[in-house]
């Protein structure tokens, strides 16, 4: 590496976000996305060094492309192009369709002490099941515990921040 890219990668991290938006438009020619400056100074560093040194080889640029084709992780959609190569699979129904994330999944219990008593609630896939009855929402359930209306969610201290 050269002299000047030295310095001009040293240079970076003493610049504002706007700056190395500007100089990022200019090194990639394309739109700056960014406002991370960790992202930009790195990006911008590697390019420096790229165009200094020479940079990748037209068959490790192939490679890439290829493997960004097939690649199950895409940070920005593909090309129309790439999409007409692309075989399509349909989505299998699995029964988790409209699946509240909070909850756990089927064929597990909901517990918690209530008074000094140790209350276990089955999750069903259709709804949940408390003393050999069924109930269609949780909040039922918390109902027939408490006696009165009661989030089901909160009750059982699903979907709260860690403390």
């Amino acid at each position: 590496m050269t002299d000047e890219t030295r310095l001009a990668v040293a240079a970076l991290e003493d610049k504002t976000v706007n700056e190395l938006r500007t100089l990022y438009e200019e090194v990639f020619d394309e739109v700056c996305r960014s406002r991370h400056k960790k992202y930009l100074v790195r990006r911008i560093a590697w390019r420096l060094q790229a165009l200094d040194e020479g940079g990748l080889s037209n068959e490790a640029k192939q490679k890439a492309r290829e493997l960004a084709a097939t690649s199950d992780l895409r940070m920005t959609a593909p090309r129309e192009e790439v999409l007409d190569n692309v075989r399509r699979a349909t989505p299998e129904e699995d029964g988790y369709v409209d699946w509240d994330p909070r909850l756990p999944p089927p064929g597990s219990f909901l517990e918690r002490r209530y008074k000094g008593q140790m209350v276990r609630v089955l999750v069903l896939t259709d709804g949940f099941e408390y003393e050999g009855k069924r109930f269609r929402s949780l909040s039922k359930v918390a109902g027939e515990i408490t006696g009165v209306s009661y989030n089901g969610f909160l009750f059982f201290r699903l979907g709260r921040r860690q403390k």
